[in-house]
């Protein structure tokens, strides 16, 4: 953990947290306890909603016939999903970066062996009206304070939107209702490995003041901040990604 005084605020650890919760895909085989579950789906649902409609609605996947048969639907899907990315983006072939090879036998792990994960949550939106773009608004930041919830009560896990082809399948075989749909596949469980400081861009190429492209001459890493950047490693994975392509889910 960093230097709390990088910062002054209400809580001395809230900002930590958001700097150091990574997306987890490696997990112990080690049972996930109700009280956790419990705090993150709190934390969960302290999020914000439009109008505070509370619409995220958060079906937990444990070991039931029904639960196995959606783990079952996901696990192909994501073994698929991840088989034509790697094709396409070619994750251990680029020559360059150690850490996207490290990355691919990360994901490799994940995906064989999804079925196993000790926790399995289905972010769901109750729709009132028809699905639209900014819907997502009212769902997301309640699925990122479950994971920040998740790291601070010794758990990990990452948001996937692998689920969306086989969405109908899956509600079909959880009896999700027509007017809801699933907005992120959440695994969670114990990390294999640790939460730690996350790489990013450096904030100055982030951050714009008055106008696209113009950097702020007060825009810095705060001093004392955990940070991890790459810029090797940045600028390769920059070259392949043309965007956001690898990004993972």
């Amino acid at each position: 953990m960093s230097d709390s005084s990088w910062y002054r605020g209400r809580s001395s650890s809230v900002l930590d947290a958001i700097a150091t919760t990574r997306s987890i895909h490696r997990f112990e085989a080690t049972e996930v306890s109700k009280d956790q579950l419990n705090k993150i789906l709190f934390a969960a649902t302290r999020g914000p909603s439009g109008s505070n409609l509370q619409p995220f609605r958060f079906l937990v996947l444990e070991r039931g016939s029904r639960a196995t048969r959606a783990r079952e639907l996901l696990g192909a899907e994501v073994r698929r999903r991840w088989a034509e990315k790697d094709s396409r983006e070619g994750f251990r072939s680029d020559g360059v970066s150690d850490r996207r090879s490290r990355t691919a036998n990360a994901m490799e792990q994940f995906v064989q062996s999804f079925e196993e994960i000790p926790i399995v949550i289905l972010a769901c939106l109750q729709r009132n009206r028809a699905p639209q773009p900014l819907e997502g608004a009212s769902i997301y930041p309640a699925c990122q304070n479950l994971l920040l919830a998740a790291a601070d009560v010794g758990l990990g896990g990452t948001i996937m939107l692998w689920h969306e082809q086989i969405q109908d399948d899956l509600k079909q075989a959880l009896d999700i209702p027509e007017n809801v749909g699933i907005a992120a596949t959440i695994p969670i469980g114990v990390p294999m490995g640790t939460h730690g400081p996350l790489r990013r861009r450096p904030l100055k190429d982030l951050v714009y003041v008055d106008k696209w492209g113009s950097p702020g001459s007060w825009v810095s890493e705060p001093a004392g901040a955990p940070r991890v950047h790459d810029s090797k490693t940045a600028a390769s994975n920059a070259s392949v990604r043309a965007g956001s392509r690898t990004s993972l889910p």
